[in-house]
């Protein structure tokens, strides 16, 4: 996933950490190593600063084509609606390993609509996840290597358009707490849209320090089109959001105060979509629910259409 202890796989990029030794460990705290280098169809590694510029790009001209106006003019009157995103949870299992009752799968969304609301003391996105459906499959190879049999999992199981979230859990902290796809990838696969969290993240799972469900709340923040709060260091165009400060590196454990880029601003270690214990994570910015919501709109919401409302 993220933070510092377990890889972040954000669509085709990954931090590198140190995690769980095996099946069933609790995470240990460790220094995270990153690892650069091109991205390739099926390459986990970093982003890097031509790819996240080429995105931004990407993003701009989409806008350009599709409204006539870029993220800077988008986020206006209208198009400030709420956005109503419909969940399908995916609960994969090895026999009684796994399984999560419906409690916590509600508890989840909750933790999600509280994160993206502003009610841990953020900016309200305007985004709201609705669970529309829960399902559980009882595959071992899946459950135990997700990452691995990525592709025929969500072959079989994901549902939906582009504005569907397919949610799916499994233990994936054998090697990462989570991997999510990025809105720009879905036109040309998007049968591998989706987020994949370890079942042990939930709020109340056995992840200390992790357990309070952002994992999910940060791997769907990428499913929605925002970067890493650290990306690309002290060098432009950093995560492209412009009220995150830029940040040398990844926030670990719980700091209360970072400074780390000459540039103004003090380190956003609070920000979800940084790295760090769940207790710590508190805030989205407005320039980050703005992002969201041009994200959407350019690759999300399908074409001709103006409902906010995902689709099913």
């Amino acid at each position: 996933m993220r933070r510092g202890l377990a890889m972040s796989l954000c669509a085709l990029s990954v931090t590198f950490c140190t995690a769980p030794a095996s099946f069933g460990d609790e995470p240990r705290a460790a220094g995270c190593e990153r690892r650069g280098g091109p991205s390739q169809p099926g390459d986990r590694s970093d982003l890097g600063r031509a790819q996240v510029v080429a995105m931004l790009d990407d993003l701009r001209t989409t806008l350009l084509d599709r409204y006539g106006v870029d993220e800077r003019e988008f986020d206006t009157g209208r198009r400030r609606a709420r956005l109503v995103v419909p969940v399908r949870f995916h609960v994969i299992t090895d026999g009684r390993a796994g399984r999560l009752s419906s409690t916590s799968v509600r508890r989840q969304i909750a933790a999600l609509n509280s994160a993206y609301g502003g009610r841990r003391g953020g900016a309200n996105t305007g985004v709201r996840f609705r669970l529309v459906s829960t399902k559980a499959t009882n595959n071992r190879a899946w459950f135990r290597q997700p990452e691995r049999h990525e592709r025929p999992l969500k072959k079989a199981l994901r549902r939906g358009g582009p504005g569907t979230l397919n949610l799916f859990t499994a233990a994936v902290g054998a090697d990462v707490l989570g991997f999510s796809t990025f809105p720009h990838w879905y036109r040309e696969n998007p049968g591998l849209d989706g987020v994949v969290v370890d079942y042990r993240t939930l709020p109340g799972g056995s992840y200390r320090h992790y357990d309070k469900g952002m994992t999910t709340v940060h791997e769907v923040g990428h499913w929605l089109g925002l970067f890493h709060t650290f990306e690309n260091g002290c060098l432009e165009p950093g995560d492209g959001v412009a009220d995150t400060p830029y940040e040398a590196g990844p926030a670990e454990g719980c700091p209360w105060i970072r400074d780390s880029c000459a540039q103004r601003g003090l380190d956003p270690v609070h920000n979800f979509m940084n790295y760090g214990w769940d207790d710590c994570m508190r805030e989205f910015t407005p320039g980050q629910g703005r992002r969201i919501r041009a994200a959407w709109a350019a690759y999300r919401r399908p074409s001709g259409v103006r409902s906010v409302a995902g689709a099913r």
